[in-house]
């Protein structure tokens, strides 16, 4: 070791990744990796004084959907202010390669209706300097960034680069079709994709209201994609379906037959539905089975309610189905509060709002029940009697004039909160067992996308200051070693998540009782003044990736030592 270190990080009590107890430790940093947990008497060019401080491996996210974002920018943002070193894109099918050129706005619409990324933003920021799923990779290579990621192959993009106008049209896919798909995704998984994503899901659908591609992609095909993946060795499958309706354990057996067949690793989406309260515990029970059974399947879960936020400022609100909004809804934001703060709009509004409720989106517009007040600092465990519903009944009015009043408030920048999963019994009960399941990983935060409606990419941040601590359900290490040990192996990176000698210096330096999250805000910065929603973090004194600062107090440092992740990476010797 030489006498002076890149990086030393003092006193800390060091979370090694594992789940074992906290550790009175320095962590020794030099060319990138660690390379000592103990006592380091060298000094560092640049040294953290960590006392007081839980330091702890970089958070890996596996679901998020930056895939125009890290063309454009240079940051992950805002995944990368809750402590996240590497984030996994290109989950649920959607993605931008490969492509042809007469598809490019195709896929611009799928990803702009299943993920509420502006398709304006999307139109200006993507250069298309690509083709294939390698050229692509090359592309983002080619941008420096704060933190590592890695891209997945998106079934919808290689279905309509194979099939073109007959994927949009749901049409079965031919031998040729198969063969040729399959050819791909065994060049894009040698090429560096992390593994290949698709979508089962009948909420998936472009702007136009076209269904995803993959929709009704057979068996056959999705096997024909899955053998790909074996071929080359290497990958994962990540899948999201529904799970609806009578053939559960059916649609669950495709997902262990393509796991079985391929011997790849395969991770789905699962959360706790309001309509079928209890289902999910037969998915992880079917789960479980698997993994006995020498499989390697695990459920994404979220630690919280999924579900989104509705304001005068984001793609949703309470009035959005009411004429009389619908015919200020384009106005300036601050001309729009000025028209709803005169005594004839606002009288309208609640006239028609209990009409709008017919649309099957007004109907969850007004399901009051479900919709909460958010608070400050936000709140997303409010319980039953912080909905507009309890609110409204305990002071007598209507709970459309609660809502009205709670979105206006702060000139109008207001927001209410409303789970459509995981808050069935308005409690996060459902959430907390399945984090503890053997067979889950958490993910679903989804960074980069839903920007007008939700911010769920201060996950990482909510899972230690909500379940972790003395008033949460589990210890602070093993809910370290959740998002970071476990997240790095379900996509197949066993070189960093872990705080040890060799192992690839992402780390996070956090004051555990000053974690939290500041209530999200509205940001116009997108290509094309795009707007996202974004989330600050309380309680990170300091993120680094590859040993080099990137966030000191929540403020960037100004270093871009985030690289592309070509596929599995191995642990070091």
């Amino acid at each position: 070791m030489s006498s002076t270190l890149d990086l030393v990080i003092r006193g800390g009590a060091v979370a090694d990744g594992l789940g074992g107890p906290l550790v009175q430790a320095d962590v020794a940093i030099d060319k990138g990796v660690i390379v000592q947990v103990g006592k380091v008497t060298a000094q560092g060019r640049e040294e953290i004084d960590a006392r007081h401080h839980m330091v702890a491996p970089g958070f890996v996210d596996i679901h998020t959907h930056y895939d125009g974002q890290a063309v454009w920018d240079q940051r992950f943002a805002p995944s990368s202010w809750h402590g996240v070193t590497t984030a996994v894109m290109g989950n649920c099918g959607v993605g931008f390669a490969p492509v042809r050129k007469q598809d490019r706005d195709r896929l611009i619409d799928l990803m702009e209706g299943v993920e509420d990324i502006p398709g304006v933003a999307l139109q200006e920021g993507l250069d298309w300097a690509w083709e294939s799923f390698s050229d692509y990779l090359d592309a983002l290579e080619r941008k420096p960034h704060d933190i590592d990621f890695g891209a997945q192959l998106p079934h919808a993009a290689l279905r309509v680069y194979v099939m073109g106008e007959r994927a949009s049209r749901l049409e079965i896919a031919t031998a040729e079709d198969r063969a040729r798909m399959r050819t791909l995704t065994t060049e894009a998984m040698r090429a560096g994709a992390i593994g290949f994503s698709t979508s089962r899901s009948i909420n998936h659908k472009s702007i136009k209201g076209t269904p995803t591609p993959t929709l009704k992609a057979s068996e056959e095909e999705l096997m024909a994609i899955a053998m790909g993946v074996k071929d080359a060795g290497r990958g994962v499958l990540q899948m999201i379906t529904d799970f609806d309706g009578e053939d559960v354990d059916g649609e669950f057996q495709l997902m262990r037959r393509l796991t079985e067949a391929s011997g790849r690793p395969l991770s789905f989406s699962l959360m706790q539905k309001h309509k079928n309260p209890r289902g999910w515990q037969r998915i992880l029970e079917l789960t479980r089975q698997a993994n006995q059974d020498g499989l390697r399947m695990l459920a994404q879960v979220a630690p919280r309610g999924v579900g989104i936020m509705l304001g005068l400022q984001g793609s949703r609100n309470v009035f959005s189905e009411c004429p009389s909004y619908q015919a200020i809804a384009e106005l300036p934001f601050a001309e729009r509060v000025a028209r709803m703060r005169q005594p004839e709009v606002r009288a309208a509004l609640l006239r028609e709002l209990p009409h709008s409720g017919k649309t099957p989106l007004g109907m969850r517009l007004v399901e009051f029940t479900n919709i909460f007040a958010f608070g400050n600092p936000p709140e997303y465990d409010p319980g039953p009697e912080k909905s507009v519903a309890a609110i409204a009944a305990r002071e007598g009015r209507e709970p459309g004039e609660v809502a009205y009043d709670l979105m206006m408030a702060d000139d109008g920048h207001g927001m209410l909160y409303s789970p459509f999963a995981n808050y069935a019994d308005r409690s996060l009960d459902a959430c907390g067992d399945m984090i503890a399941h053997p067979d889950t990983v958490i993910g679903l935060g989804d960074g980069g996308a839903h920007v007008g409606l939700v911010c769920d990419s201060s996950f990482q941040t909510f899972v230690l200051s909500h379940w972790g601590g003395e008033k949460g359900r589990f210890d602070l290490p093993w809910l370290i070693k959740r998002q970071s040990h476990d997240t790095a192996r379900a996509v197949g990176l066993s070189d960093r998540g872990v705080i040890a000698p060799g192992m690839k210096a992402d780390i996070n330096v956090l004051n555990p009782d000053a974690l939290g999250m500041a209530v999200p805000h509205m940001q116009f910065d997108l290509p094309a003044g795009g707007r996202r929603l974004m989330q600050r973090a309380q309680g990170y004194a300091a993120t680094i990736v590859s040993g080099t600062p990137v966030y000191r107090h929540g403020e960037a440092t100004g270093a871009l030592p985030g690289r592309l992740v070509r596929g599995p990476q191995n642990a070091p010797a």
